[in-house]
């Protein structure tokens, strides 16, 4: 049996300035740094084990949420880069509205895979594909209980491989995770099958 708790980094300073996010590298807010606190707690009292490892993006956003969740499970942090947002390209850290009036739509022939949505950005196969081999390098050191701080859509490209769903069907996935929220995938011993437990979960972050 084997647990991976995917969290989404708490809120940013990007979050609250209105700014694309991406690779734009901004720290936690104080409203932030309670939610990492109260995830932390939160993950404390739902892994059972002392075979915990904890894996996180290193944009300051995340890697900050990730050291407050190790000092609440007395576990070091291992940042992968591999771990990051989708990166915006030249769009990163610009105003919202500016963003919004500019991204590319999504194409006619229905290539979502490969579509850019700004000058530099990443494609979703791109990040689908880096998400995965980071997940799949995570899964071979073997820990009962996997906590992987990463992004809003970055983890919900480490949910869908987690179901072994291949890159060319995730095309179309996208799931709400919020700052501060949880999703607990689970792998049962007799038959290895994988599930999720539950998704996106926030009600910690109200305790």
């Amino acid at each position: 049996m084997r647990n991976v708790y995917v969290v989404t980094h708490a809120q940013s300073l990007h979050h609250v300035e209105r700014r694309v996010g991406g690779w734009y590298d901004t720290s936690l807010t104080d409203l932030g740094r309670t939610q990492a606190e109260k995830t932390g707690c939160f993950l404390k009292s739902a892994i059972d084990s002392s075979d915990v490892q904890l894996f996180s993006s290193d944009l300051k956003r995340a890697a900050e949420t990730a050291e407050i969740i190790g000092g609440h499970l007395e576990k070091p942090v291992t940042l992968d880069p591999r771990l990051r947002e989708m990166s915006y390209g030249d769009a990163g850290g610009k105003p919202q509205d500016w963003f919004r009036d500019r991204i590319k739509p999504q194409p006619s022939d229905g290539n979502r895979l490969d579509h850019r949505v700004y000058t530099g950005a990443e494609s979703r196969r791109e990040v689908a594909e880096r998400v995965g081999a980071a997940l799949g390098d995570i899964l071979e050191e073997g820990a009962e209980d996997t906590v992987i701080v990463s992004h809003g859509f970055a983890s919900t490209f480490l949910v869908i491989a987690w179901m072994m769903v291949p890159v060319e069907h995730m095309g179309y996935c996208s799931l709400p995770a919020r700052p501060g929220s949880v999703s607990k995938l689970h792998e049962d011993d007799r038959f290895g099958n994988r599930g999720v437990a539950y998704l996106c979960r926030t009600s910690h972050l109200e305790d």
